[in-house]
């Protein structure tokens, strides 16, 4: 399946097939693929500036014309126009959605997940609910900072893609959206990390054991985990606290036997006289037991 947010697939007979959203980097967006056409409702309306009270399929063609031409912040406002003035028409639900899109395409984020809250508010149960919850949660992907930066847009990004897994777990954006989770979460445990290294430099050892211990705890299929269980080698041994130092280089070992991280604890013990042993009474055991 191609991934969601680009295809406009055909209109016909007044019904939406939605638009996917390009799945893109966390760091930046590679270029969009070519939109196809849009149909017109109808008869062809000439793009023009619009006078109040236009007809709603005349404000509606003319939005996905200037769709068609990528004009999206222009087309954003005739379909804004169509639900404004027509709010009970049969094409004003189908506009709040195309004007996520639009703006959506014109990288207008906030205006694309207001409009697509607006959407699921008002029709939580249409067939396109669940392509109007993946547009919020792809518009908060696009907006990840780095790790160095406040993670608020990467909790929004995971709850809302989160919603759409657990609210329209069949439908095709659901897929999506679980790739997306799990870079989320990598992120959000990047973030751990680099705190966590930070106060191993002030040397802050027990502030930096709680760091890496989140990330143990809550975000065990990120990418951190081997790192992170090196970390609290570390930080227990210049603590003192060996038999936690043994306990965490054991279940690394364990689990990642040929990771340089494991190499690195396992000779950090050593130089200490010790060896990677598992301590019944450590909080790393009692996770793993109950992990298994």
């Amino acid at each position: 399946m191609t991934d969601p947010v680009h295809r406009l697939a055909a209109l016909c007979s007044i019904r939406l097939i939605p638009v996917l959203l390009i799945a893109g980097s966390v760091a930046a967006c590679s270029s969009m693929p070519s939109m196809p056409r849009l149909p017109m409702l109808g008869s062809r309306a000439p793009v023009e500036e619009i006078v109040e009270n236009d007809p709603a399929d005349q404000l509606y063609n003319q939005g996905v014309a200037l769709a068609n031409r990528g004009e999206y912040t222009a087309a954003a406002k005739k379909f804004e126009d169509v639900d404004r003035q027509h709010p009970y028409s049969d094409l004003a639900r189908r506009a709040i959605l195309m004007t996520a899109f639009a703006k959506f395409e014109a990288r207008d984020y906030d205006g694309a997940v207001s409009a697509a809250q607006r959407y699921v508010t008002l029709h939580p149960g249409s067939e396109d609910a669940a392509y109007a919850q993946y547009i919020i949660g792809e518009s908060y992907y696009r907006q990840l900072p780095t790790v160095e930066r406040d993670q608020k847009a990467t909790e929004r990004a995971l709850s809302a893609l989160n919603d759409v897994i657990q609210k329209y777990p069949e439908s095709e954006y659901a897929d999506q959206a679980r790739r997306k989770v799990q870079i989320a979460y990598d992120q959000l445990a990047g973030k751990e990390m680099e705190v966590g290294r930070y106060y191993m430099k002030q040397a802050r050892f027990l502030a930096a054991v709680n760091r890496f211990r989140t990330v143990i705890e809550q975000y065990q299929t990120t990418r951190h985990i081997e790192e992170a269980l090196h970390r609290l080698t570390e930080c227990y041994m210049a603590l003192g606290v060996i038999s936690e130092a043994q306990t965490s280089a054991a279940v690394l070992g364990h689990n990642y036997p040929n990771s340089s991280w494991y190499k690195d604890s396992y000779e950090l013990l050593k130089r200490g006289g010790y060896e990677p042993k598992v301590n019944e009474g450590s909080w790393l055991s009692r996770l793993v037991r109950r992990a298994t």
